[in-house]
């Protein structure tokens, strides 16, 4: 068999076990090995690409094994026996917090600097946050429940006020 005239061209091997971290060295040395056999008609474009995308997400030397093992150029045969490699599953994506949740925290907050400007927007927010929340399936809740608190406190302490202040001008006049 030929080597292929790529001047950097040896044949991928794998410097350890499968469980073996593998380095930026031997993801090129894969992607060498995948670009070879994509350039010999062995892979089609799509299988291509997701095999490039697995190599540099593959965390050992052992799962860049299995992504060349069938071509030519692949891992030379180890002396050890080659143990399994256990399958990498993808992070399990965070449910995201809910940002009228968040607005609604800030405008409870805001209420002592504002003099309780931002507490109607704080309840009215903490409310559209809480039933997203509840439908979306997001985090957030106590930064609603906290703008829902903030914002009725500041909405009851000025409604107090004004019921206080027509008391004492109907008291005075």
């Amino acid at each position: 068999m030929s080597q292929p005239p790529y001047p950097s061209w040896q044949p991928w091997q794998a410097p350890s076990g499968p469980s073996m971290l593998a380095s930026h060295a031997d993801r090129e040395r894969a992607v060498d090995v995948l670009r070879a056999g994509f350039g010999e008609g062995r892979l089609q474009q799509e299988e291509f690409d997701e095999r490039v995308a697995r190599v540099y997400a593959a965390r050992t030397v052992g799962e860049l094994a299995v992504l060349v093992a069938d071509l030519p150029q692949g891992p030379v045969p180890q002396s050890v026996a080659a143990q399994p490699v256990p399958r990498v599953y993808p992070p399990v994506p965070r449910a995201r917090t809910n940002g009228k949740a968040v607005g609604a925290a800030v405008c409870g907050l805001l209420c002592v600097p504002t003099f309780g400007l931002t507490g109607i927007p704080a309840v009215v927010l903490g409310h559209a946050a809480r039933a997203e929340i509840r439908r979306r399936d997001e985090l957030g809740d106590g930064l609603a429940l906290t703008g829902l608190v903030l914002g009725w406190l500041s909405t009851a302490g000025w409604a107090l006020v004004l019921v206080l202040l027509m008391a004492v001008s109907i008291a005075a006049g």
